[in-house]
């Protein structure tokens, strides 16, 4: 995969990410929203530094570790990968809570499009705000958009120090083995929501 340049990167904010997905996933992952490397490469997590990939392999949902550009091979594992909000940024910062709002709205009817088996999505704070609920914590949400569960893994981004890359692909590996096992980690309350 070639290295963008400056010119290509600061050229790519208007740009989108095609979504890798499919009809019936083990795991539909989703991220917040396109980063300026992203963008510039058309591959999602590309950024070099991004833990995205490292995690997917360590964690036993891969068999290797895929490069960004071999995005498409996920689909035959059952896996995909969307965003919460389509639009470029340089930092998930610069996001508005309206558009991650809206970008919740976009994704729940998605789900419930493509039915995945799980909705992963990477960024507690962004599934605080895109599903509106503000003491959401990480792991498997009491939530599920129909039959698909929904579970929250910190977003892998190099820029977030509070996970390292070994405790990252912990988190994963607890996801794998929830989809592997079906067997609920945190049950649901009777009076779980289908918003």
């Amino acid at each position: 995969m070639k290295k963008p340049t400056r010119e290509e990167l600061l050229a790519s904010v208007d740009l989108t990410v095609e979504d890798v997905i499919a009809a019936d996933l083990r795991v539909l992952f989703c991220g917040i929203n396109p980063g300026l490397y992203t963008a510039a490469t058309g591959h999602h997590f590309a950024r070099p530094g991004n833990r995205f990939w490292p995690a997917l392999h360590a964690s036993g949902f891969t068999p290797r570790l895929l490069a960004p550009d071999e995005k498409g091979d996920l689909l035959a594992l059952g896996l995909g990968i969307t965003n919460v909000a389509s639009r470029t940024t340089s930092t998930a910062d610069q996001l508005t809570k309206q558009e991650l709002l809206a970008g919740g709205r976009i994704l729940r009817e998605k789900v419930r499009r493509y039915r995945p088996a799980f909705l992963a999505v990477l960024g507690v704070g962004a599934y605080r705000t895109a599903f509106d609920r503000p003491r959401a914590s990480l792991g498997e949400q009491a939530e599920s958009i129909e039959s698909t569960r929904v579970w929250v893994l910190p977003n892998p981004s190099g820029l977030n120090a509070h996970y390292q890359a070994a405790g990252l692909a912990e988190l994963f590996r607890e996801l794998r083995l929830a989809v592997e096992s079906g067997e609920r980690v945190r049950p649901p309350p009777s009076d779980t929501a289908t918003r």
